[in-house]
């Protein structure tokens, strides 16, 4: 389990990642409101593509709710992130890549980053910067959906939509959360065409 404070000058990156519908957001908000009761300074940012259910809220797919900004790139979070002690990021994956820099010039200086985001894409591969923010992360808390197939614990998010965009926001309609099993089968019938 990991410390709330980190070192002694609070700096440490946190990254939360999953599949959806695994509870990213949700943890990323408990752990903010738990920063805020703290009496810390705390700033959310999120990226402007994502306007599922708030332009201007982190929502979980539960309902929970927290108020952020949103940013059109990482340099904007260095710019907005002054003197405050913590900063969550939600849907990282959706970020450039210079968002672990952000990360890292942030920590280095004191602020606790806490970063949640899909660490793969809906075809299984790593996703945005995710997989660099693990890398130099200080903890990395891989959260799990339910396989909506046959119950295992889900790390896939197979797209029911067909396109091949890579981005596409959606919910339920758009994704499910699988099994490595079943999102398996999943791709097999989708390349045949079924």
């Amino acid at each position: 389990m990991f410390l709330e404070s980190g070192n002694a000058d609070g700096g440490r990156i946190e990254v939360i990642c999953g599949s959806m519908f695994s509870g990213k957001t949700e943890e990323l908000i408990r752990r903010l409101r738990r920063a805020k009761f703290a009496r810390q300074s705390v700033e959310i940012f999120k990226p402007t593509v994502d306007v599922r259910y708030s332009a201007v809220n982190v929502v979980s797919h539960d309902d929970n709710s927290i108020s952020s900004t949103p940013v059109d790139s990482a340099q904007n979070i260095l710019l907005l992130a002054s003197g405050v002690q913590v900063v969550g990021i939600d849907e990282a994956q959706f970020f450039d890549d210079g968002l672990v820099d952000v990360c890292n010039q942030l920590a280095n200086s004191g602020v606790r980053v806490i970063v949640a985001g899909l660490d793969m894409d809906y075809t299984g591969k790593p996703f945005g910067p995710i997989p660099k923010l693990m890398a130099i992360a200080d903890d990395v808390t891989k959260v799990h959906a339910v396989c909506v197939r046959c119950g295992a614990l889900a790390q896939f998010s197979h797209r029911l939509a067909k396109t091949d965009k890579l981005v596409l926001l959606g919910e339920t309609d758009s994704y499910e959360p699988l099994c490595r099993s079943c999102f398996l089968k999943m791709k097999t019938e989708d390349k045949n065409g079924n």
